[in-house]
C-alpha cells in the first residue's frame, strides 16, 4: 500500500472511532474516499435485505444519485451484492446490468460491505469516474481495504 493508501486508512479509523453523528461521519468518508483519485462521484448504501432494497446514506460529488433507492437485484450494486464480491467494470457504457446514474460516467467499480462474520453484504461502497477503465486492481484491493475499516458505521 502506498503512503497515501496508509494515511487515508488512518482518516478513515479515526472517522469510525469517532462518536459523532453516524449520517455526517459517512459523509465525511465517502468525501475521503473521493480523494484517492479524485474522483467523480462516491456513494455509501445501505443494503436492507428484508424490503430487498438498497438505499443511499451518504455521499460526495456534485450531484445527488438518480436513484436513491433501488431493488436489491437491479445494477452493479445488485450485482456485487448477490456475488458478494466486488464489481469492476471499466466501460459501463458495454454493460447491461449498469443503472444510468450520472451521464459522464465511464467506469464504476461496487465494494460490498460486509457485517461482522463476513456472511451479509450490509452496504456497499460505490466508485464512479468519467474516465474508462479507473480501476485498477491495486484501487480495488485500497477499496476493498478500507471497506473492511468503515464497516462497522452500518452497525450503529
Amino acid at each position: 500500500m502506498s503512503p497515501d493508501h496508509d494515511k487515508l486508512l488512518t482518516h478513515l479509523n479515526s472517522a469510525v472511532s469517532s462518536s459523532g453523528d453516524r449520517r455526517l461521519t459517512l459523509e465525511k468518508v465517502a468525501a475521503i474516499l473521493r480523494t484517492i483519485d479524485n474522483y467523480r462521484w462516491v456513494g455509501l448504501y445501505e443494503v436492507d435485505r428484508i424490503i430487498g432494497m438498497v438505499a443511499i446514506i451518504a455521499w460526495s460529488g456534485p450531484s445527488a444519485p438518480e436513484y436513491p433507492r433501488f431493488p436489491v437485484s437491479k445494477g452493479l450494486t445488485g450485482a456485487a451484492i448477490a456475488a458478494r464480491k466486488t464489481v469492476n467494470v471499466g466501460d459501463v457504457t458495454a454493460d447491461p446490468r449498469y443503472l444510468t446514474a450520472f451521464g459522464t460516467t465511464r467506469s464504476e467499480i461496487i465494494v460490498p460491505v460486509f457485517d461482522t462474520q463476513r456472511e451479509n453484504v450490509i452496504g456497499t461502497i460505490d466508485v464512479e469516474s468519467e474516465h474508462p477503465n479507473a480501476f485498477s486492481e491495486h484501487v480495488q484491493d485500497f477499496l476493498e481495504a478500507c471497506a473492511d475499516v468503515i464497516w462497522p458505521l452500518w452497525q450503529r
